[in-house]
């Protein structure tokens, strides 16, 4: 079997468990899956994830039985900006080269597949990092469509996953990708099509229809599986600090997530809506989890740790489908996209709490005002939606696109990339709330790039 070059492998996990936990009406415990047995021949550890890129301006329902079947190791500038300030305007036409969009794990970067390779941007000030024309290298068997990019961070490793008429990689197979080298490392192959993937420093968990699968990053030793419902959107959310790892998913029945805490090695089951679950998100600390389901008016925020229901806020009154939610780093804001055009902004009032592993809860926004809950002598009169809360700002795109949504890294400030090719940053007002003002918007995708 071919090596890789020596180099340091990724400090392994450290858990910091988390208590066990009393259930509730709507949670159930059970024990740690049984570990899976490893793949028969151990690949070689990845080079390290310590050397970071410099942002440097550049020139229902399949079922098929899915199981690992292999690890090996594989041989070898911005964009003029649109007019800012006032509504959003349409600066170009739909991309249709575009296959995929997704931020990095703290919402500094995103990363697009394209039909011919892929791109890595920085937020702000935006622009664009690298790309790689994977179609002009000719390695991958002619194509060269990436359908997935998962960035770790901003080190030298990505996973990608082919995508498209054309795909660089076969859709069933995870590329780790080492861009120093500028060629894959290593591989993880699949018998269906992955449907996502997700990264943290110690861990590469891919997602197929019907199961998950979790590897440990220094070794690529497979350490344990999950069942789920059919997941076609690859949909899964995994903790980013260091220390206890939480992994929320699908589970089996509908309306039903799971959450996985590793470090407790518990599993809980949340019932979190009557219909299927669209979209949800997890805190970067594991402790909250935000939920959608499939008829789009209501976002429930949950604690993950007990499973019990935090807040409930409202979209819209009527039905739309969720494509990104998002949490702020100070987990006072929720931010919600969806294909009705609107990016909204929701305060959350909740306080999670604090444990013997958890940092406690910031301080509350001197600026944020405090809005009362409702009046508990009239509830069950009013219809259900007085008792959720509406967003407090809100950003007008257009209705239709596919844009997901992140907050940024300046205070009150949002960032949305859009399958249309677009980068908007705007920013909220805390305290008036309404209509945010844009401050940026970019076409990322050069004129000439377009069809």
């Amino acid at each position: 079997m071919a090596t890789t070059p020596a180099a340091a492998a990724p400090a392994p996990p450290n858990p910091n468990p988390v208590p066990d936990d009393p259930p509730s009406q709507e949670v159930v415990e059970e024990e740690e899956a049984t570990e899976p047995e490893t793949p028969s021949s151990p690949p070689p550890p990845p080079p390290a994830l310590t050397t970071s890129i410099e942002p440097t301006p550049s020139g229902d329902d399949e079922s098929e039985s899915d199981d690992s079947s292999s690890v090996s190791s594989a041989a070898s500038s911005a964009p003029a900006p649109a007019a800012a300030g006032g509504a959003a305007e349409r600066p170009f036409p739909a991309a249709k080269d575009l296959l995929h969009i997704s931020f990095n794990q703290d919402y500094g970067c995103f990363a697009a597949g394209t039909k011919s390779g892929f791109r890595i941007y920085n937020c702000d000030p935006f622009r664009e990092i690298f790309r790689r024309d994977l179609a002009a290298e000719g390695d991958g068997g002619g194509g060269g469509g990436i359908g997935v990019v998962e960035m770790l961070f901003r080190c030298n490793i990505l996973a990608l996953v082919g995508g498209g008429d054309n795909p660089h990689y076969p859709p069933n197979k995870v590329m780790i990708w080492d861009d120093h080298q500028s060629r894959c490392i290593g591989e993880l192959s699949f018998r269906s099509p992955v449907r996502g993937v997700r990264l943290r420093r110690d861990r590469i968990i891919v997602v197929l229809e019907n199961k998950i699968f979790v590897y440990n990053f220094a070794d690529l030793k497979l350490v344990h599986q999950i069942e789920t419902a059919p997941n076609p959107k690859g949909l899964c959310a995994v903790s980013q600090q260091p220390g206890s790892i939480v992994l929320v998913c699908p589970g089996v029945q509908k309306g039903q997530i799971r959450v996985e805490h590793y470090g407790a090695r518990k599993t809980k089951f949340i019932n979190a809506h009557t219909s299927r679950v669209a979209c949800f998100a997890l805190s970067q600390d594991g402790r909250l989890i935000a939920t959608a389901s499939t008829k789009g008016t209501l976002v429930r925020i949950y604690n993950a740790a007990e499973g019990n229901l935090l807040q409930e806020v409202r979209r819209g009154a009527d039905r739309a489908e969720i494509y990104s939610l998002a949490f702020s780093n100070n987990l006072q804001y929720l931010s919600v996209s969806s294909d009705k055009g609107t990016i909204h902004v929701f305060n959350l009032k909740i306080n999670v709490g604090s444990t013997a592993n958890d940092k406690p809860m910031p301080a509350p926004d001197p600026e944020v005002p405090h809005i009362s809950p409702p009046l508990s002598f009239i509830k069950g009169v009013l219809p259900k939606y007085f008792h959720s809360e509406w967003s407090v700002a809100q950003f007008r795109l257009h209705e239709g696109e596919q844009y997901i949504v992140a907050f940024g890294h300046e205070k009150n400030t949002v960032a949305v990339v859009g399958m249309d090719g677009s980068f908007y940053r705007c920013q909220f007002d805390p305290v008036n709330g309404g209509e945010m003002l844009q401050l940026e918007c970019y076409n990322f995708l050069k004129p000439s790039d377009q069809p």
